[in-house]
């Protein structure tokens, strides 16, 4: 397995999208059920590759991720070679930016000398998808990007 196994919940979400991969395979709802009964170990070989797929089609597509701790943001743009990074780190021990109240105290005071603002770039390793997967499974999420675009108003993003 190259990712990580779906769960249980996101395998009922995508349930009809896991019938119509069994059936790509001519493997019948009947067979299936055959399958995990008598050959547990095929059944989780096929969820693993399903998994494979749903993840590799969900990571070419994500643009944009954010991982966000109490003081620090990262905010990751996912481009065609390289992904940019805009950092922000907060060098106030008594400042929450995962609180409504902290992240509030940041928008206020962006330019304060306890506010540092970082960027980089990286380029991929062969393997972009692996490497977005890192992220996300170090706590990184995909999201839309609107963190990234506000915050790059303010940083020039390498």
């Amino acid at each position: 397995m190259k990712y990580a196994r779906l769960t249980k919940e996101q395998l009922e979400e995508l349930k009809p999208e896991f019938i119509n991969f069994l059936a790509t395979q001519s493997i019948t709802c009947d067979e299936w059920a055959t399958i995990k009964e008598k050959q547990p170990q095929v059944a989780e070989e096929e969820i693993d590759v399903f998994s494979d797929l749903v993840w590799e089609g969900v990571l070419t597509k994500a643009q944009y991720l954010e991982h966000v701790s109490p003081n620090q943001m990262h905010l990751f743009l996912l481009g065609e070679n390289n992904m940019s990074l805009i950092a922000v780190k907060i060098n106030k021990e008594d400042i929450d930016i995962t609180t409504a109240e902290g992240y509030a105290w940041l928008k206020e005071n962006l330019g304060d000398d306890d506010v540092v603002f970082m960027s980089a770039s990286k380029d991929y390793s062969a393997d972009r998808n692996a490497d977005k997967f890192k992220l996300i499974s170090e706590g990184a999420v995909i999201t839309r990007g609107d963190l990234y675009k506000w915050f790059a108003r303010f940083v020039e993003v390498k």
